[in-house]
């Protein structure tokens, strides 16, 4: 028997403002989140310019003396599924342990953390590199710490696969609820990456945008002038809840999710291959287990980074999923607005794409000025649109070509 997974609860740290209720309202109005870096000097960096997440203060969401044992990803996250717990009416304490688990996503982990310590071991030798080094650097740390500030014993995992982890983490924890294994699970991704050493290693790649000067126009998914993504930070966490038990409780349902596709480019450890092929396997698998026809689906998240090999790619593989309907689907890229969040991105665009399916409007795609000819879908440009949408996917592709989809449906009792 397979059980049924809903959300009930969605908490969110992210350049657009704490907690879901800013972050939807900002989307909705097609606002962009990217500035000038603050975190540290970039003079130097070819790219100065990040989606950044401002305001943040860890104490609000976790004990003092654990913040200062967390790297930035680890506070994100707790954050995330403080509110995303709130948001869902659950007190921890009222559920069973033994089933209710973790399984968050990361791409880097906790990069702060490694660039801090690496600088004091440079400066002044290894006796002075923290106890807490190690425990606060590794990638599963989050799960690992939600766990225990939860008090939640069920399954705990970290999915660690680049750009598309946040959308793996949440598969997974699907999965673990189909499965009977747990009833509740806390699910999304965490990242807090923007520091001197990762800035530098994506500008060597050439895969940062570079409009430094117009940093509120450098993320342009699809259009002609796209350059690049760019960098940003956050976290997004679910609660996802077995169907009888979000029903025993009385729990609001904000939408339910119905298939998870992951597929393989098998072609370039960071390039995509030029027929988008991974992430149409991607797309194909989620619409099989979700026993979706292509026709039925109203709205696509896209991956959408902002890269010309990427955005090229996504399109050719929605018209090989979708065939005609690709020219009546609704696709946007959140990523426009807020940047491209490594591993927390998968699990905002799901938060994203649950409020869609909640509230019927469709947030845009900002800065289509330039409309690609390669890129020639509806994105919704600029202004979101009120739409009924009965079904969607989100789309996560990320280095070494993992791909991965979610579908969800829209929760009518």
């Amino acid at each position: 028997m397979q059980h049924r997974a809903v959300v009930t609860g969605m908490g969110a740290v992210t350049p657009l403002g704490i907690g879901v209720p800013a972050f939807w309202q900002a989307l909705r109005s097609g606002k962009s989140a990217v500035g000038p870096i603050t975190r540290f000097d970039a003079t130097g960096h070819p790219c100065r310019i990040a989606a950044e997440v401002a305001d943040f203060r860890p104490d609000d969401f976790m004990d003092a003396r654990e913040a200062r044992r967390s790297d930035r990803f680890t506070q994100f996250a707790v954050a995330a599924a403080a509110m995303a717990l709130q948001d869902a009416g659950l007190d921890p304490s009222a559920v069973d342990p033994a089933q209710a688990g973790v399984i968050l996503g990361t791409g880097i982990g906790g990069m702060e953390t490694f660039c801090d310590q690496h600088r004091q071991l440079m400066d002044r030798g290894p006796g002075r590199v923290s106890p807490f080094f190690i425990p606060m650097m590794i990638a599963n740390m989050a799960a690992g710490q939600l766990a225990i500030t939860f008090g939640f014993t069920g399954p705990n995992a970290t999915a660690v696969t680049a750009c598309a982890a946040g959308a793996n983490a949440i598969g997974e924890a699907f999965r673990t609820i189909q499965r009977g294994e747990a009833e509740v699970m806390l699910t999304g991704g965490s990242e807090a990456a923007i520091v001197p050493l990762t800035l530098a290693g994506f500008c060597a790649m050439k895969a940062l945008s570079t409009r430094n000067d117009d940093p509120a126009g450098a993320s342009r998914p699809f259009d002609a002038g796209r350059d690049g993504f760019v960098l940003a930070e956050g976290a997004g966490v679910i609660v996802l809840e077995s169907e009888a038990h979000a029903r025993a409780r009385g729990a609001r349902v904000v939408a339910e999710i119905i298939g998870y596709g992951m597929a393989a480019d098998a072609y370039h450890m960071a390039a995509p291959p030029p027929d988008g092929r991974g992430g149409a396997g991607a797309m194909r698998r989620a619409l099989q287990d979700a026993d979706l026809e292509p026709h039925q689906v109203d709205y696509l998240n896209a991956h959408g980074t902002s890269t010309p090999a990427g955005d090229r790619g996504e399109t050719l593989a929605v018209k090989a999923v979708f065939g005609d309907h690709a020219y009546r689907l609704a696709i946007s890229s959140t990523k426009s607005m807020i940047g491209h969040a490594l591993g927390a991105a998968g699990a905002l665009e799901f938060i994203a794409t649950a409020l869609t399916l909640e509230h019927g409007i469709i947030p845009p795609t900002i800065n289509q000025t330039d409309p690609d000819p390669d890129c020639d879908l509806d994105y919704v440009p600029n202004r979101a649109r009120p739409a009924a949408v009965r079904a969607a996917l989100s789309n996560s592709f990320g280095f070494g070509g993992q791909n991965v989809t979610l579908a969800l449906r829209r929760w009518e009792g």
